[in-house]
């Protein structure tokens, strides 16, 4: 991949995830960072995240979670509930031999990274969402939510459907990628959003093609995550979403609370996770630290990378000294 590291195939007794690791830690005295990638991502988002982790002296490490790039992919969605996926970050510390590590997810990946603090709190350092926030489970199953809030044409609501929405993406994952990786044209999440931003099946389908202006990846950079769904279709990434109640039945009777050091960085213009959704977030993370980069959307590692590892470094040099 282009200015990234190789991957290296773990066995984790179960499942091979790849790894990419720049490691700025050689005598080993901070814990690791692990960077775990939300949808439609892979490992490769943290492009710009990792050489500047490194440069600050930690053993960075970015995984391509199970479904995904070049880890295993199975189809059967019952292996990509809340414990699976964590469970898969746990054996993945034990096949290298750390004990405890950092967790830093963005969208998907801060859904997995916060729940494993809550799961496995003594294999957990530290915990950083990026444009993801904790929220205690709803009192209801979220999917009936989404779908009353903001009508079926959701994507996640269409997501449930087996095998067609994927099907639907491989048909010309280059269009795809290039719809979804784009900067709002907004500064700040309006007050009203059109649902129809949601509906990325229809837009993907019948909608007009995606605006060069608003692009964020480069052409080889698109050319990355094309290969990389090539070889791994869609179905693991989208079979995360297929376990948003399973997650909330497994997570409702958990005790919210997070200890540990955790940060939050949201982006202004977020649409898909807005700021407004961290308000309240001290009552369950008394240890937080939150920031907003403005004028950036919800793929913050692509739109400003600069300002989010201007962040992380500072936190993780005050939070996890040698």
């Amino acid at each position: 991949m282009a200015d990234f590291p190789d991957p290296k195939i773990i066995d984790t007794g179960g499942v091979n995830l790849a790894i990419y690791e720049n490691d700025g830690d050689a005598n080993r005295r901070r814990p690791p960072v692990i960077f775990v990638h939300g949808w439609p991502e892979i490992a490769y988002s943290w492009k710009y995240v990792l050489p500047a982790v490194a440069e600050a002296g930690f053993r960075a490490i970015a995984v391509d979670l199970k479904g995904f790039g070049r880890s295993d992919t199975p189809h059967d969605k019952s292996q990509y509930d809340i414990e699976k996926m964590t469970g898969d970050l746990v054996a993945l510390l034990d096949a290298l031999g750390i004990e405890q590590a950092v967790f830093c997810g963005h969208d998907w990946g801060g859904a997995i990274t916060w729940p494993m603090a809550q799961l496995h709190s003594s294999r957990v350092a530290g915990v950083i969402g990026v444009s993801t926030p904790h929220r205690p489970s709803p009192p209801v199953a979220p999917l009936a939510i989404m779908e009353k809030r903001y009508t079926d044409r959701h994507y996640i609501v269409q997501f449930q459907q087996e095998d067609i929405p994927e099907k639907i993406f491989e048909r010309d994952p280059d269009r795809f990628f290039r719809l979804m990786f784009r900067r709002p044209k907004f500064a700040e999440v309006p007050e009203t959003t059109d649902n129809r931003v949601y509906d990325i099946v229809g837009r993907f389908e019948t909608g007009p093609p995606p605006d060069d202006s608003d692009a964020i990846l480069s052409d080889v950079d698109i050319a990355v995550f094309v290969e990389a769904y090539t070889r791994s279709g869609f179905t693991g990434g989208i079979n995360l979403y297929r376990n948003i109640d399973r997650n909330w039945e497994l997570m409702k009777a958990c005790d919210p609370v997070i200890t540990h050091p955790a940060l939050w960085v949201g982006a202004a213009s977020d649409i898909f996770l807005p700021p407004a959704g961290a308000d309240g977030i001290e009552k369950i993370v008394p240890n937080i630290e939150k920031h907003i980069i403005p004028d950036c959307g919800h793929w913050v590692m692509w739109e400003r990378p600069d300002a989010l590892n201007t962040i992380l470094v500072d936190w993780l040099l005050r939070k996890m000294p040698d």
